[in-house]
């Protein structure tokens, strides 16, 4: 028996996307900083994303900084119609892999701003809020997301690496339209998240999908990879598309090939008892 998933997902109830989508995180340098290494084939890779039907972009002032939203204008600007970019503010970078947190209105403010520009938008169709900052009085942040929004610069908002409890408090102030975690088939801290976004139909978007930290998620991984003619990492995408309706993938990568790869991971129909073996693997907590 094969298991069957929806195809596309619909974001605070009207921007309807491929659940298939694109993180464009990795068109930077080493260390997420400066430009890529190969400037031309990260414009290849984004036109060729949005060639194979994919759109949903998620992005960050942060990446490089500001090289990832700078990249994604140069190549697909003007945008086709119906191509959702997401972008997200409250990291600062100090350096390659240096990632202080600043959710401050002021800097917001400015993160905002340069987004808007950068890549040459009116509005931020979902604007996501990168970490909460515990020097930041929570509800001066959620204030600045609700007037943004008020003013007409965001259409959506939503939150990075939060629990249940900070995401009902933000709806105090806001309607939260996704949360963007770090989860994977073997990485399931978070279940309880995307428990809640499914019973209140927000987008959980997972960063980090192929965790591949568990060597024993990767025997069997690589075990229902040899039966799909796939790899272990396309299977661990397609888990994801499976296990939850409300999942919006995002994987990244700097190689049109590897684009590629990924993007075929949306065919694989896992069987009932693929999935159950799947679900037996021991979650396994990261810090960072």
């Amino acid at each position: 028996m094969k298991a069957t998933f929806e195809k596309t997902f619909t974001i605070g109830n009207d921007l309807t996307v491929n659940r298939m989508g694109y993180g464009a995180m990795r068109i930077t340098g080493d260390g997420i900083w400066g430009p890529p290494k190969d400037r031309e084939e990260a414009i290849r890779v984004l036109k060729r994303a949005v060639e194979l039907g994919i759109n949903f972009i998620d992005t960050a002032d942060s990446y490089g900084p500001h090289i990832s939203e700078e990249l994604i204008a140069e190549a697909l600007h003007p945008y086709t119609k119906g191509l959702i970019i997401a972008t997200k503010g409250g990291l600062t970078r100090t350096g390659p892999n240096q990632w202080p947190i600043n959710s401050h209105p002021d800097h917001l403010t400015k993160a905002l701003e340069g987004s808007l520009k950068r890549l040459k938008l009116d509005k931020i169709d979902l604007y996501q809020l990168h970490r909460v900052d515990p020097k930041v009085p929570f509800e001066d942040t959620m204030n600045f997301l609700k007037q943004a929004q008020q003013n007409g610069l965001i259409k959506h908002i939503g939150l990075s690496e939060v629990s249940v409890e900070e995401v009902k408090k933000a709806q105090d102030f806001v309607e939260i339209v996704s949360v963007q975690n770090m989860y994977s088939v073997d990485n399931r801290k978070w279940e309880s998240v995307l428990e809640y976004c499914e019973d209140n139909n927000m987008a959980f978007i997972p960063w980090y999908p192929l965790n591949a930290g568990n060597v024993k998620a990767l025997e069997k991984l690589g075990k229902i990879a040899q039966k799909h003619n796939a790899t272990a990492h396309q299977v661990a995408l397609s888990w994801l598309l499976h296990h939850s309706p409300n999942i919006l993938l995002i994987p990244g990568t700097s190689s049109v090939k590897h684009l590629e790869e990924n993007f075929k991971a949306k065919d694989i129909s896992l069987s009932e008892e693929d999935i159950v073996e799947l679900e037996e693997l021991q979650t396994t907590e990261i810090t960072k």
